[in-house]
């Protein structure tokens, strides 16, 4: 057969690991339902971002920046790394600068993981990690959540079984909400394997309570803190995050790294964000805010929230199939959300926290849909 009329999925040599992978993207965006649908969303509260957008230094900042659009950024992300460094109270050297947490979970997948290492995480955590270590070709393990919590006890058994090189967790939890207390993250790292790194993803912290957080510890190679300016800082689109981590690991990355990755107007808007400290108080203490109104609604529709450290809420449906004709519902109302994908945590809705007026919008839509399902 000549290669003009073989079917082009034979045409190319792709990797084996490659090859043997489905067709697959993490989630389904919602620019994509918006071509489905052939119109706007009303409502887009399903993705995590910040609907309170970036503070204002940080859009002055961003604003000023995109005049020197022409120049790439600076491949050592100097300046942001410095403040980083003196905001955490570790050197520049344990901070590593990526295009959000999702580079740099891939990032990491690629320094420690060889085809058929085994990689630990929990059944329906975040589901880019997964993504990342299938197609570098790992082998996951997963355990499932206990009382809609990341299982650390069962991620420890697996982990001393399986041996693994990472370990994933995130503190406070996606899709959940739910968070553990820095003792128990300690006794976890504690007890892994010699040769096991945990990467604790921390996207949420800025909104979580000061003892779920584990103190950065770069003396050992044993945990990467992973941060992002996606969520309290409103810069999702920005595309920036960083690790805090032993400076071997920030070295072993400078071997793989994309150098020139993130662009100069995303460095200049973290900087400028970090300083806006008023700022981020503010959106962290009206999602604070509007986490209690999203559970009292739930109460009123006779369900509830779980109690969540994050810009969202998980709202208990009752069932994976009325949370997905809700889901169905809400988006035929022009209101974007999504739910976690694997039973029992399926029951739920996530929920974005955003401004006042868009907070009351979305609890009229959330009681007209719950009629209809």
């Amino acid at each position: 057969m000549s290669s003009q009329n073989r079917p082009m999925h034979d045409r190319w040599s792709f990797s084996q690991i490659v090859g043997a992978l489905p067709p697959s993207v993490p989630f389904v965006p919602p620019e994509a339902l918006e071509r489905r649908m052939g119109c706007a969303l009303r409502l887009r509260v399903g993705a995590n971002e910040s609907n309170f957008g970036a503070s204002p230094r940080a859009r002055a900042a961003m604003r000023e920046a995109a005049d020197g659009i022409h120049w790439y950024g600076d491949p050592e992300g100097y300046a942001l790394r410095e403040a980083l460094a003196q905001k955490h109270g570790v050197h520049r050297g344990e901070i590593a600068l990526g295009s959000g947490i999702d580079d740099l979970l891939g990032l990491f997948v690629r320094l420690f993981i060889n085809p058929g290492d085994p990689v630990v995480t929990s059944l329906g955590a975040y589901p880019t990690f997964n993504y990342h270590v299938e197609g570098y070709g790992g082998r996951l393990h997963t355990v499932p959540y206990r009382d809609d919590c990341e299982d650390l006890q069962a991620l420890d058994e697996i982990a001393r079984r399986e041996e693994p090189k990472l370990v994933y967790v995130a503190n406070p939890d996606n899709p959940m909400g739910t968070w553990h207390h820095r003792e128990a993250l300690a006794a976890l790292v504690a007890n892994l394997p010699e040769r096991s790194v945990l990467l604790l993803d921390e996207a949420y912290a800025d909104f979580a309570p000061e003892e779920a957080l584990l103190d950065p510890d770069v003396n050992g190679a044993r945990v990467v803190h992973l941060r992002t300016f996606s969520k309290a800082h409103g810069m999702a689109g920005a595309r920036i995050g960083y690790a805090i981590a032993p400076r071997a690991l920030v070295e072993g990355l400078d071997k793989i790294r994309n150098h020139f990755g993130i662009n100069r107007v995303a460095l200049a808007g973290a900087l400028a964000s970090l300083g806006d400290v008023s700022y981020i108080d503010s959106v962290v203490a009206e999602v604070e805010q509007g986490r209690g109104e999203y559970a009292r609604l739930a109460q009123s529709l006779g369900t509830r929230t779980v109690p969540s450290a994050t810009n969202f809420v998980a709202l208990d449906a009752g069932s994976g199939t009325r949370a997905r004709d809700l889901v169905r519902a809400l988006l035929e109302r022009g209101v974007f959300v999504r739910m976690p994908s694997v039973a029992p945590l399926d029951r739920c809705i996530r929920i974005t926290v955003g401004p006042a007026p868009e907070r009351a919008l979305l609890a009229d839509e959330v009681r007209t849909a719950w009629q209809e399902v």
